[in-house]
């Protein structure tokens, strides 16, 4: 590993579970949350768009008690309970895995 790029590890590593600007070598800058970082890729939990977000949750199925392990609890979620059901809510992120090569700076972000 070359100076630049332990320097990029370094960086990240202390910066892991940030809110962050990340500035790629073509010139593009992406933000989100470091959620995970090797010798070889750094992991981010990418803020979706307000649009981006309503796609995803028809992705998830257009039943919205559907669980991966089930479709939840017989009984609840039904008539007079006042809410539609126990499903996931829709994605608020994606997952973006970068190369440490191709960063070239990062800043940290305030969360408000």
């Amino acid at each position: 590993m070359n100076h630049s790029h332990q320097h990029i590890y370094d960086v990240c590593k202390d910066h892991m579970h940030a809110y962050v600007l990340i500035e790629l070598v073509d010139g593009s800058s992406i933000d989100g949350i470091i959620t995970g970082l090797d010798h070889e890729s750094v992991y981010l939990a990418v803020p979706l768009e307000a649009h981006e977000q309503h796609h995803s949750h028809m992705q998830q199925g257009e039943n919205p008690h559907h669980r991966q392990f089930g479709y939840g609890y017989p009984g609840y979620g039904g008539p007079g309970y006042g809410y539609g059901g126990y499903g996931f809510p829709p994605y608020r992120f994606r997952r973006l895995i970068l190369p440490l090569t191709a960063l070239a700076a990062l800043s940290i972000l305030p969360w408000y």
